[in-house]
């Protein structure tokens, strides 16, 4: 029996933004999956209706895959693949894999002869880096960073010295609530010709995106809305 393949479908990253964002792609590719593996089923269902592909999504299946997911999980939920059923791997927002636990469902599938198919749509990250005018033949993504403010200071002047270094573009992402309270981090401890660049809102309403040098933001009078961030910095 053929294997079923593993889809890798990405999410919106702004509200609303089902129409702009989604590529036609993805809208044909959904009818083929009725299995799904999701960090938050309620969400995923919301999604999916929302795009007005299926009749109902009552007959749907869905499974947990998040951070805390264990091997023989993974097993299990691979079942209908060895079946011959197509699998979709839905993230919570952007792209699956890619600051995401669907890459644990990768990881396995590439190690069961499952084929992997990445579908293209919005990534903050990536969004991020093109809008941010630095470099972006290299770079690193670092996640958070730690919520103490002696902590993350210390971080970030060790990335920066890394960024100077390498000529490497530094990435991280903060929750929306702590935007101006990092903002403050890296005021403090960057260097007055390295270069920031905040995006906010990517592909929302209410997007921002600037890039200045921190001599420059220190002079700058914005505080920022509680909306995804990402903050990338490279030092010169």
């Amino acid at each position: 029996m053929t294997k079923g393949k593993l889809y890798l479908i990405p999410n919106i990253i702004a509200d609303n933004t089902q129409s702009v964002v989604i590529p036609p792609h993805i809208i044909q590719a959904l009818p083929g999956i009725k299995h799904f593996l999701a960090e938050d089923i309620r969400t995923a269902r919301r999604y999916l209706s929302s795009l007005k592909i299926f009749e109902s999504i009552e007959p749907l299946v869905f499974e947990v895959l998040n951070k805390d997911t264990k091997a023989e999980a993974l097993k299990k939920f691979f079942e209908p693949a060895f079946d011959g059923h197509n699998i979709g791997v839905l993230s919570e927002s952007g792209c699956p894999g890619v600051a995401d636990p669907g890459a644990l469902a990768v990881k396995y599938a590439h190690e069961h002869d499952v084929q992997v198919v990445p579908l293209v749509g919005p990534s903050s990250i990536l969004l991020a880096l093109m809008a941010s005018g630095m470099n972006g033949q290299r770079f690193a993504f670092h996640g958070y960073l730690p919520i103490d403010g002696k902590d993350a200071g210390a971080i970030v002047k060790a990335l920066e010295k890394e960024s100077r270094t390498k000529n490497q573009t530094q990435i991280f992402i903060e929750t929306p609530y702590r935007n101006n309270s990092l903002m403050t981090v890296l005021l403090k401890n960057l260097q007055d010709d390295t270069q920031l660049c905040v995006a906010l809102d990517i592909t929302g309403k209410n997007e921002i995106i600037k890039s200045f040098s921190i001599k420059r933001w220190r002079t700058t009078q914005l505080s920022f809305p509680k909306s995804p961030a990402i903050f990338l910095f490279l030092s010169p």
